[in-house]
């Protein structure tokens, strides 16, 4: 049986070699492709008119406040506490600033006051020194006229008088306003035994400085018979506190005390203890 024949076809000298043509895209995928852009397109175009519609709205938005946690109002505590303390800080410094202006001020009248004590007690003993000076230019005046006066002394006493006992009582006549002030040794104060010393001194006569002392000078003379110059005291020999010199006429004269100073006084309203002579 004979084999059936199997047409021969020739084929081209290039069918082995492939074709360099892009295949041609189908027409539906061209138009898939195509309807996607433009689905793009108006969806860009969408969200555009959306964007510019939400841009003329103003957006609103609650926020919702965090819920306090233990640390939170542990800090927020401390937070007070601090503050609290702050405010108490600062009150106390108020308070100390006060306080200080307070006592400057109080410092400055203080001073003040002082100044004004001080500028008193200036002018008190400026006045005490005008006066000091006054009171010995009045006693270098009787000073001068002892001479003179010693002469009427004598005259003036009940028994004659040696010059030493009248420049004695000269001496003192010319002291007689003095003030009297306790341990004042003169020449514008006395207390009653400086006094006497310092009359005495003035004829050479050297006598103790209190009063008990120079009622043990010299010799004794009973009251009945003391004559001027002798020196008279006021309670027991040897202890007495109080000295005088007897000027005659029933006459003394003392530094008697504060209220009168030096003066001339009656013997009858003040009796001597005793009496003693030292010249």
């Amino acid at each position: 049986m004979k084999e059936p024949l199997v047409p021969v076809v020739p084929m081209s000298h290039t069918a082995h070699i492939r074709s360099h043509r892009k295949p041609r895209r189908s027409a539906t995928s061209s138009i898939a492709m195509r309807a996607g852009v433009a689905g793009g397109v108006l969806s860009m175009a969408a969200a555009g008119a959306s964007a510019s519609a939400n841009a003329a709205e103003p957006v609103t938005q609650t926020i919702e406040l965090p819920t306090l946690t233990a640390d939170m109002s542990a800090q927020v505590a401390q937070s007070a506490a601090a503050t609290q303390q702050a405010a108490a800080n600062y009150e106390l410094r108020a308070e100390r600033d006060a306080a200080a202006a307070k006592a400057a001020a109080e410092a400055k009248k203080d001073l003040a006051e002082a100044k004004k004590k001080a500028e008193a007690k200036k002018q008190a003993a400026e006045a005490a020194r005008k006066a000091a000076a006054e009171r010995a230019t009045r006693s270098a005046e009787r000073t001068t006229l002892s001479t003179s006066a010693s002469a009427s002394a004598s005259t003036s006493v009940s028994a004659p008088a040696s010059g030493s006992v009248a420049t004695v009582v000269a001496f003192l006549k010319a002291q007689v306003g003095d003030a009297y002030v306790m341990g004042a040794t003169g020449p514008n104060a006395w207390d009653c035994s400086s006094l006497v010393q310092a009359a005495y001194k003035q004829v050479g006569v050297d006598l103790p400085r209190v009063s008990q002392d120079q009622s043990m000078a010299g010799t004794d003379v009973p009251l009945s018979s003391v004559q001027v110059g002798d020196i008279l005291y006021w309670g027991g020999k040897g202890s007495a506190y109080h000295v005088g010199v007897y000027i005659g006429n029933g006459q003394y004269l003392d530094a008697a005390n504060p209220s009168k100073g030096v003066v001339i006084q009656d013997l009858s309203g003040y009796p001597a203890s005793g009496a003693v002579r030292v010249l």
